[in-house]
């Protein structure tokens, strides 16, 4: 997902978005512990995607502030 897709979303949107992520990132890494990922690699992608979105959300926050 691009910055400029999760620029548009609202504030609540991207809350919901980034619980959805995290189970799905919590679910990947219990599956790597039991058994190998076909593509391991989707753990970081997973986890700079939750960071994007909560830096995106915060620097929506910090907007609002001062607003």
């Amino acid at each position: 997902m691009d910055p400029d897709d999760i620029r548009n979303l609202s504030e609540a949107e991207i809350e919901n978005r980034i619980g959805e992520e995290q189970d799905q990132l919590r679910k990947l890494r219990f599956q790597h512990a039991v058994a190998d990922l076909e593509n391991p690699m989707i753990l970081g992608q997973k986890r700079k995607l939750v960071a994007r979105l909560k830096t995106i959300l915060r620097e929506k926050e910090m907007a609002a502030e001062t607003a």
